[in-house]
């Protein structure tokens, strides 16, 4: 029974991390890009909009899952390691963004979520996330 509790206990605690490190994300994309994220995917259907987030979410979905599973059988540790690894992959898919944004003629955050399509530039930022995700990944196991 105590095994079960303990396993309850990690299991919100690395819940209540990746809920976190996703809110994190959802700023960092809020920021980037104009206007109100939450009214350009549930109000407009931006689906550019929609694609970014999605698309960070996932990203850094997989980077804390990584660094759940591949975690010191300390929960403190463990907790740690996925803090600092989930806020480098926020960290380092913004720098990706940003570079990808210094080549882009206009602001990418801008033409990603004009209109209701999904600009060609979106599925090549969503590629720069998932790759620099993946990498993170790599790196933590």
């Amino acid at each position: 029974m105590h095994d079960i509790l303990r396993e309850i206990g990690a299991t919100v605690a690395y819940g209540l991390v990746g809920i976190a490190l996703m809110a994190l994300s959802y700023l960092v994309v809020e920021l980037t890009t104009p206007g109100r994220l939450s009214r350009q995917i549930w109000e407009e259907r931006n689906r550019g909009a929609a694609l970014l987030l999605s698309i960070r979410l996932l990203g850094v979905g997989a980077i804390v899952t990584v660094a759940i599973a591949t975690s010191a059988d300390s929960l403190g540790t463990g907790l740690v390691d996925t803090v600092i690894f989930g806020v480098l992959g926020v960290l380092l898919t913004t720098l990706a963004f940003y570079l990808l944004d210094m080549v882009t003629p206009g602001k990418l955050g801008a033409i990603l979520v004009d209109g209701t399509t999904i600009h060609p530039a979106g599925w090549v930022v969503a590629a720069a996330d998932l790759a620099v995700s993946g990498v993170i990944c790599g790196a933590v196991s």
